[in-house]
């Protein structure tokens, strides 16, 4: 695919958001906060540093992958597939219906072009990435595994465990990032129960870490992400720090976990449009 521009993928940027408000509202339901904050990296991963194949096939040979872990941020995925060509726009009206592929919460027995594991139990994603890596090394594909959690997740045990068995097995073509967003569904993560030093565990656990200190800069965003990728193959997985604002874009949705899943009503939806420029379309 061809990169976008910076001033592309901000243009982007406001129409996924208007699709993200647009389809947790039709259904009065879904969750707008941490998809409206990971914005930018989802676009910046699939219009400008992904190495990725429309024409989708399960096992993703000589292709980037992504693996999705915290699942219930879908709508931001959802959107982002569709306008980079793996399915139709017009399907995003379809999200949470009965019968729809645009499940809730990411599955494949609907056969969505974009997605290889069902997820939203919080914690496997490494894992699932984790192997996929290990198959490409094995198969001799060297293309790149990337792998999003977010900070609460790190609150689950299996994600250290899948940390301590890549940095044993070397797993160096992988690039895993936490949306550091500082909230999750019951508050503040420092409340519920504090991650404390991210980057001092991830290097102590034996990975290479970056960090994006504004994940909402799609011009940093590709930077680091691009710092990441030149760390790779050298014995190491790559972690990616991203600071992000939930709710981001939306003056009154921003930096609450609030929003983390309640869709806006009509006269919200009305007020949070009016502050997205309308750049690709609205489906």
């Amino acid at each position: 695919m061809e990169k976008l521009s910076i001033d592309q993928l901000n243009k982007t940027c406001s129409q996924v958001r208007r699709d993200i408000l647009r389809m947790v509202h039709a259904v009065n339901s879904g969750h707008p906060g941490g998809s409206l904050g990971c914005t930018e990296f989802f676009v910046a991963l699939y219009f400008n540093q992904m190495e990725h194949n429309t024409n989708f096939d399960m096992n993703g040979k000589n292709e980037d992958l992504f693996f999705l872990s915290n699942g219930h941020i879908s709508p931001v995925w959802y959107s982002v597939l569709a306008r980079s060509g793996y399915f139709s726009v017009e399907e995003l009206a379809t999200f949470r219906k009965i019968d729809s592929r645009l499940q809730g919460h990411p599955t494949t027995e609907e056969n969505l072009p974009g997605i290889r594991i069902a997820s939203g139990s919080l914690g496997q994603g490494l894992s699932a990435g984790i192997g996929a890596a290990q198959a490409k090394k094995i198969n001799g594909d060297d293309k790149t595994v990337f792998v999003l959690m977010g900070d609460g997740e790190q609150q689950e045990g299996q994600v250290w465990e899948a940390a301590m068995y890549a940095a044993h097995h070397k797993v160096d073509n992988l690039i895993a990032t936490i949306d550091l967003n500082r909230q999750q569904i019951d508050g503040l993560t420092v409340d519920v129960m504090d991650l404390q030093d991210l980057r001092k565990k991830y290097e102590a656990f034996g990975w290479e870490v970056v960090e994006t200190k504004n994940g909402n800069d799609i011009e940093e965003v590709v930077s680091v992400i691009e710092k990441a990728k030149s760390l790779l193959g050298n014995g190491k997985p790559v972690m990616n720090l991203l600071h992000t604002e939930m709710g981001y874009g939306v003056d009154f949705m921003v930096g609450t976990h609030k929003w983390h899943g309640v869709a806006p009503n009509d006269e919200q939806l009305e007020n949070a449009l009016g502050q997205l420029e309308e750049t690709l379309g609205d489906y």
